[in-house]
Order: C-alpha cells, then sequence, then structure tokens
C-alpha cells in the first residue's frame, strides 16, 4: 500500500539552494528561472503522484517541489493512497501502457476507478495548477468540475504502442486535461490536447549525483565485497521485467567467457510496484552461486551508496526492454560512465550511438559491446565525457524547473 502523505517537508530538507546551481549552469540560467517565476507571483502548484519514494517520479520531485517554493511559486506535493488490489491493476496498466499483452478483466477498471474516486474526497485541489504524474491518480482529473484550475497529466512512461483496452480507458480522462507532458517525441498519441516533450532531470547536487571522497567510494565496494582492482559492470534499476536484470545477467556471462569483469545488480522496489520481489528471486535465480554477480537490494534512502558504485564502476549498463525515459542512464552520463543501454523509450535521446554512450538491442549485443568498451578504455572515457556534457546541456532539473514555468505561463497566458 502508498504512503499517503504530503511530502515537500521531506523534500524541503534535503534540497539545495536555487543560488548553489550557478556554478553548474550559470547564473544567467538563474537569473532568467527567477525572471519567469516573476510573472507567475501568486499562483500555486499542486503535484500529485503514487509515491513519495523509489523510481525516477519521486526522485525529480523531491527536488523539484522545493525549487519551486524557492523561486516563488508555492508548490504541494500529494501522494495518493491504494490497497494491493489497486497497486496491481496500476502495475498491470503500466505494463499494457508499454505494449505488453493484457486482457483487462471488467473489475481492474471498477477498482482502478474506485480508488480515484477515494482519493478525490481525500484530496483537495486549491492550486491554480494541478500536475498530475502518471496514470494511477489520472481520474482526479474529475476535481476540476467544481474548482476552476489549469491541469497537466505528466506521462513518463512510454506510450508510443499502447494496450488498445488501456489506453482508451485512460484516454477518457486525458481529454479533460490542459495539456498532457510527454518525455520522447516517439510517445505522441491521437489527442484533443496539446502535447508538449519534457525530459526527465536529475539533480547534479543530490547525494545520488554529487562528487563523492575516495575513500567513502571504497569502504561501500569493500561493505558489499566487490573488488576494486577488477572491471565492474553495473546496473542501477527496481526489479522490474522491463528492466530486464536477468538479461543482463546472461550478457555478463557471454562476455565473462573472454573479458575478466564483475557484475552489480543494485536496485530496489517502489511502494507502487507489486512485482519488485519476483523478480528480485528470478534474479538470484539466473545468478546461481557466481561469486562475482553481486544483487544488492538497496533501501530507498541509499542515495550514497548507489553514487558510490556508479562511480567504482567500470561499465554502466542499462538494458531496458521498455522505458520511459531511463534516469539511471543520465546519472552515469552525469558521472562520465560509458553506458551501454537498451536502444528503447527515452534512452536514444541521452545515448547518441558511439558518441555519448553505446546502444544494444540483444543479450549478445550488450555482451559484445561489454567485450569492446573493456578491451578499448581510451573509447569509453571519451563516451563517459561527452555524455556528461550532453547531460549539462539537456536533462539537469534546472532546465526542467524551467519548463515548467514556462508551461505555466503559457497555460495562464501571463
Amino acid at each position: 500500500m502508498a504512503d499517503g502523505l504530503s511530502a515537500p517537508a521531506a523534500a524541503a530538507a534535503t534540497a539545495a539552494s536555487l543560488d548553489d546551481y550557478a556554478a553548474v549552469v550559470g547564473a544567467s540560467e538563474l537569473a532568467e528561472i527567477r525572471a519567469l517565476a516573476q510573472r507567475l507571483a501568486g499562483r500555486s502548484v499542486k503535484m500529485v503522484n503514487s509515491t513519495s519514494v523509489g523510481g525516477g517520479v519521486a526522485e525529480i520531485l523531491n527536488r523539484l517541489v522545493p525549487l519551486l517554493n524557492e523561486a516563488g511559486l508555492p508548490c504541494a506535493w500529494d501522494v495518493i493512497t491504494g490497497g494491493d488490489d489497486f497497486f496491481e491493476v496500476t502495475k498491470a496498466f503500466h505494463n499494457a501502457l508499454h505494449g505488453a499483452p493484457y486482457d483487462a478483466p471488467p473489475q481492474a477498471f471498477d477498482t482502478f476507478l474506485a480508488y480515484n474516486e477515494k482519493n478525490l474526497r481525500a484530496h483537495s485541489f486549491d492550486s491554480e495548477f494541478v500536475v498530475i504524474h502518471d496514470p494511477q491518480p489520472i481520474g482526479l482529473v474529475k476535481a476540476r468540475d467544481s474548482r476552476p484550475a489549469h491541469w497537466v497529466w505528466r506521462c513518463h512512461i512510454d506510450v508510443s504502442n499502447p494496450n488498445r483496452a488501456v489506453w482508451d480507458f485512460l484516454a477518457q480522462f486525458i481529454q479533460h486535461y490542459d495539456a498532457m507532458i510527454i518525455s520522447s517525441p516517439s510517445f505522441t498519441r491521437p489527442l484533443p490536447v496539446p502535447q508538449y516533450l519534457f525530459f526527465p532531470s536529475i539533480d547534479p547536487l543530490s547525494q545520488k549525483n554529487q562528487a563523492l571522497d575516495p575513500a567513502f567510494v571504497q569502504k561501500t565496494l569493500e561493505r558489499f565485497s566487490i573488488d576494486p582492482k577488477r572491471p565492474i559492470l553495473t546496473q542501477i534499476s527496481r526489479f522490474d521485467r522491463l528492466k530486464d536484470p536477468v538479461g543482463v545477467i546472461k550478457a555478463y556471462k557471454l562476455a565473462r567467457k573472454y573479458k575478466d569483469c564483475q557484475l552489480v545488480l543494485a536496485g530496489g522496489g517502489a511502494a507502487d510496484d507489486p512485482e519488485g520481489g519476483q523478480v528480485l528471486s528470478e534474479a538470484h535465480a539466473a545468478a546461481g552461486k557466481d561469486p562475482d554477480i553481486h544483487i544488492l537490494e538497496l533501501p530507498p534512502w541509499s542515495a550514497l551508496e548507489i553514487n558510490a558504485l556508479q562511480q567504482a564502476s567500470t561499465i554502466i549498463i542499462q538494458k531496458s526492454l521498455r522505458e520511459g525515459f531511463g534516469l539511471t542512464v543520465t546519472e552515469a552520463l552525469w558521472k562520465k560512465k560509458p553506458v551501454i543501454a537498451g536502444a528503447v523509450g527515452g534512452i536514444p535521446l541521452q545515448i547518441i550511438h558511439k558518441l555519448t554512450g553505446v546502444l544494444a538491442h540483444s543479450v549478445e549485443g550488450t555482451a559484445y559491446q561489454i567485450r569492446f568498451l573493456l578491451s578499448h578504455p581510451e573509447i569509453a572515457k571519451r563516451l563517459g565525457e561527452n555524455g556528461r556534457e550532453h547531460v549539462r546541456e539537456n536533462f539537469l532539473i534546472t532546465t526542467n524547473l524551467k519548463r515548467y514555468l514556462l508551461l505555466f505561463l503559457t497555460l495562464s497566458n501571463a
């Protein structure tokens, strides 16, 4: 069951000040953000999603909400509640929107609607701008009938080839929004509302992305019995079949026949994802007794440990089968790491093949790229350096903040 807390206080406790970003993006960028926010003085924002921890949406909101508040645009963040039956349905919807086969039973839609009605009664919507993230709370748009506001549906999912029944069900709600935000041009759908392209983002000053003391990185490797003297391959992600941890293990085993290396699969679950435990068991079964495969189930407060594992890695892998965007790719690129990733969803917006990383289409292709990069460290280094600059230009939280401000100005004609 999701924790129905209001999240802004937790977010504010960890957020950097807007001025702290000047060293990364420049003072002129911050001045532009403040000028845009000034034009929205007196307005307010509400963000709503389905979990306060776990996954990229919660990470983005943990950084975006405090920055909106500091810029002078009061922003609240609400998290909806739901039982196991609700999140089993929404997980099935999530997979179906990514194109997985799904024969939706009628009670699935009834369950979805019932919990949206419960959350509709539990939350207030007095802000001028309401941003609903992903399908779980999409039905809350019914509140706008009695409380006029500008409503935006932010879709973080790859909906380029969705299950028709699930998409048609959601589309009845989307048409009541003022706008839809997507993460890739390929995710556009025939809809009667305007669609805007927003790249998801990372915070370069967060615990997960800041530079770390090498001693802490070393201690983290020791803690998890990882050999710092041998190449380390790492995939950081939720244990989700669409992240294909079993496929990563297969690719590692193929590459290991030719190049010595270790594999780290590190991640955790999310409150709105009931399949994580089963996928974790599948990964353990695929790993067998190989002492060089380290499967780490980390709690949500492990940002520093994840950062250390990424910084210690020789190569970062994100072998997704479907992906909305893939912020773990962004994090790795920011750390100047060579990345091998699935050519799906929003990943090709980040990985420009052979320029900012390499794309793979199969287990065998992933194994080949592992062998190639381990054999050509000079190429791996260049990919990492290019990747960091690509992130600086396109995928930082300040850019995301500015896009939201511009959207709010557009909606309000300010």
